[in-house]
């Protein structure tokens, strides 16, 4: 017999990452990435965690490794939902005019990601998003950990809340930066933290975004 069990999806920016100009997909982590990683997977470690997915990018692979490292045991599953790709292409008329040209310019993505990054973002969201499927006997609650980049964390977040589908877009994330979503059965998702950075020292909050930004 099978049913339903609360799950427990915690989602994770990579760690601050190497501009790499000779690689389109940019380069592993920096030193601070690094050390922002393992700070986190000392958070994280005593979450019973089902499985650390993440995203095939170079950055969001030593990621979820160094995380790893201080969960004890935990499966790495790499998957190409947790990839770094563009959720949703919204029209004009969907944004606020005075936005508009700004964030369709941010948009201006090659056309064949229009054709795979939607795609993704909906299987995503039926990989990872909602309660859990549960064996009898299994535990009361699924956790799962998801390391990928901005943009996925912006749109399980803006699927969580029911916010327009091009609401995504200003929903920014700090590197190894903490959000946690409760999908319960029968009840309404919840978005439990967002954007958490209280595991790192102050010199490490904030990257990933322009300094104007730092708070």
């Amino acid at each position: 017999m099978t049913g339903t069990v609360t799950r427990y999806l915690y989602l994770v920016r990579h760690g601050e990452a190497l501009s790499d100009e000779c690689e389109p997909t940019g380069g592993g982590l920096t030193e601070n990435g690094r050390r922002q990683a393992v700070l986190l997977g000392r958070r994280l470690r005593e979450v019973p965690f089902a499985a650390v997915h993440h995203g095939p990018l170079p950055r969001a692979t030593q990621t979820a490794r160094l995380i790893g490292e201080q969960l004890g045991g935990v499966p790495l599953r790499v998957s190409e939902l947790a990839g770094d790709y563009v959720p949703y292409w919204p029209e004009r008329d969907e944004l606020p005019p005075e936005a508009a040209d700004f964030l369709l310019t941010f948009l201006n993505s090659s056309a064949e990601e229009r054709s795979w990054g939607p795609e993704l973002a909906r299987r995503a969201v039926e990989r990872f998003a909602g309660p859990a499927q549960a064996a009898e006997g299994s535990a009361a609650a699924c956790r799962e950990l998801v390391v990928t980049h901005n943009f996925l964390v912006a749109w399980l977040v803006r699927h969580a809340t029911d916010a327009p589908a091009w609401r995504w877009l200003g929903l920014n994330h700090a590197n190894a930066a903490l959000t946690v979503i409760r999908y319960a059965p029968g009840r309404p998702s919840s978005v439990l933290c967002l954007n958490d950075t209280r595991h790192l020292p102050a010199d490490l909050r904030w990257t990933g975004f322009p300094p104007e930004l730092h708070i």
